[in-house]
């Protein structure tokens, strides 16, 4: 087995850690959810949650993957050596990141796809009707989703199998400074824009009837996708984290990171929908239905439809890095293959279950589990049951298996770290999380 890897620097940590938790979900998700759920009320609700449910449960997974310093199900193994079961707990991370990353990189498929319509002007002159048209058309071919997904998910592979630091670290340093430059570039021309005034009072001031509980687990569901919560990514990559790190510190960074991309591509497409009268409520169809017609009827609008999907594709491939890490880690570990092997391994899986995933979107496609294509199934069992499920067992672990003298050690660096805030990230994970976590399971379950 080769020598396992580590990241080589803070900056290294934080942006690989960023760009898994920055991804479509803020660029694609965070927008028409906000649209959904009544502004600036979802956002503050957002953020509150964030705070108080999601960062904590993502430090104690980054903490365990780093005591395990292992993949996810070796994380487990020895952590609870004497309690088999535990293992499930890997097992579901493991299962949750393939699945997860299966139609994940169908949907950044459709990102390049519109990168290459957008570079040629495929736009230009159409109105959301016409697009509408020519995207369907695109989905029920059913080879073109295809190709664009086994052509990311190879961009993908190519990356992650240079290494940890010579890939994955080195690329996440240079997408994610480049992803936050395409996005002010974008807010830029979003304020020139008439309707610029309107989005900023949509998404700054709250009305504050709008907070309901079922937007409560929204802002709690989408915190939980948007930070890669659950899915076993932050626990891969905390086993690579330096012990002199502090995982506090490392998370406050990643989560401010996550919220300013998230307020950014608010701020860059809500104009748009605001000018041209869209209702903000537009939902999944705002990015790749919406927005295009919108940028073809703007001055200088096809740099800016290009601009907006290079954006897409990096916040898409940066979180398919920890995605396939999760994956490539277990079978280097685990099954005793060379790093470049085990990628390869991993992309023969991916790209099948990949595959079955476009092919379902296709009309009167018998890829279907019940009412339900496998695309949409697969979204809706990851959001709905592997996310939540993977986070309150993760969170159990933490708080009630473990020794407290050990979690408060790995948290603190040993006391080296300030021990003040570890009092009430305890408390909070103990009794706090559990509970929201059970709430948000029966609410997206019932």
């Amino acid at each position: 087995m080769e020598k396992r890897g580590s990241f080589a620097s803070r900056f290294g940590v934080i942006a690989a850690m960023a760009g898994s938790a920055v991804g479509v979900g803020n660029i694609w998700k965070f927008p028409y959810m906000v649209g959904d759920n009544g502004g600036s009320a979802f956002i503050i609700t957002y953020l509150l949650i964030s705070l108080l449910i999601t960062a904590p449960v993502l430090i104690a997974e980054m903490s365990l993957g780093r005591m395990g310093g292992q993949n996810v199900l070796g994380t487990f193994r020895t952590l609870a050596p004497k309690q088999k079961a535990w293992q499930g707990v890997g097992w579901l991370g493991l299962i949750t990141a393939f699945v997860i990353l299966s139609f994940y990189s169908v949907i950044a498929g459709w990102s390049l796809a519109f990168i290459k319509d957008s570079v040629i002007g495929s736009f230009a002159g159409k109105d959301v009707a016409q697009i509408t048209a020519d995207f369907n058309g695109f989905i029920a071919s059913g080879w073109q989703p295809v190709a664009w997904a086994i052509f990311f998910l190879v961009l993908t592979c190519l990356i992650a199998g240079s290494g940890l630091q010579k890939g994955i670290e080195r690329s996440s340093k240079l997408l994610m400074p480049l992803l936050a430059v395409l996005l002010i570039v974008l807010v830029v021309r979003s304020f020139f824009l008439s309707g610029f005034g309107e989005s900023v009072n949509f998404l700054v001031k709250p009305d504050f009837s709008k907070i309901t509980p079922n937007v409560m687990v929204a802002a709690l569901g989408q915190s939980f996708f948007s930070l890669s919560v659950g899915m076993g990514t932050m626990l891969t990559y905390g086993s690579y984290v330096s012990k002199k790190e502090s995982i506090v510190d490392v998370v406050t960074n990643v989560l401010i990171a996550d919220v300013i991309i998230a307020l950014l591509a608010g701020f860059a497409i809500f104009p748009a929908v605001f000018t041209f009268d869209i209702n903000p409520t537009s939902g999944p169809d705002l990015v790749f239905l919406t927005l295009p017609s919108l940028f073809a009827q703007i001055s200088g609008g096809q740099i800016m439809s290009i601009l907006f999907f290079v954006l897409l594709f990096f916040a898409a491939i940066t979180s398919a890095f920890s995605l396939l890490e999760v994956v490539v880690a277990y079978v280097t570990e685990e099954l005793k293959l060379k790093r470049r092997a085990a990628v390869l391994v991993s992309f023969v899986g991916l790209a099948i279950l990949a595959t079955l995933c476009a092919m379902s979107q296709m009309p009167e496609s018998a890829l279907r589990l019940g009412s339900r294509n496998l695309f949409d199934t697969f979204d809706l069992v990851s959001s709905n049951v592997m996310l939540p499920l993977g986070g309150l067992l993760i969170v159990l672990f933490w708080a009630w298996k473990l020794p407290k003298k050990r979690v408060e050690e790995e948290i603190t660096n040993n006391g080296t770290c300030s021990t003040k805030i570890f009092g009430v990230l305890y408390f909070l994970l103990r009794y706090i999380v559990p509970v929201a976590l059970v709430i948000m399971f029966i609410s997206l379950n019932s």
